[in-house]
């Protein structure tokens, strides 16, 4: 991540521009910096008498925490879901979240929703006989049981 300008640099820039009557264009192209940076340094002089920079990055705190967390909780241990469902059960409720969101909170908090064990494989159309296992179709047999040496 890149880091701030020093504040050396940003009262040097802000002075050449307010004292001594250089335009920011020119003030930018002294100092080898962008017109804009200049100009954004030059409204937070104005604005709040500093030209300090603000802070960079943070921790954001999560959408889905509080009560929230634990009618989700409570809601994914009740019944099957998918998370496109619960994003949309979320904006019902007024909480609005994406979809990353919400995988990141069932990721987090380690909730599967596996398929019910009753659902298996699909079975042969009714004009097919079934397939035996793996087993029973692929047995391997020794060239000495076959009568071959």
């Amino acid at each position: 991540m890149a880091k701030p300008y020093s504040a050396d640099l940003r009262e040097r820039v802000v002075r050449a521009v307010a004292h001594d009557g250089l335009s920011r264009r020119a003030a930018a192209q002294r100092f080898g910096i962008g017109v804009s940076t200049v100009i954004t340094w030059m409204q937070r002089w104005r604005d709040t008498g500093d030209v300090e920079p603000g802070q960079m990055g943070g921790h954001r705190p999560k959408k889905i925490a509080g009560t929230w967390r634990t009618w989700l909780l409570q809601r994914c241990r009740d019944r099957a879901f998918t998370l496109r469902g619960l994003v949309g059960e979320l904006a019902e409720r007024g909480l609005k979240v994406d979809y990353r969101v919400v995988w990141a909170f069932v990721h987090a908090e380690n909730l599967t929703h596996k398929k019910d064990p009753a659902c298996q494989r699909a079975g042969p159309r009714g004009c097919r006989a079934a397939t035996g296992t793996m087993a029973e179709t692929s047995r391997w047999r020794r060239p000495q049981a076959l009568g071959v040496r």
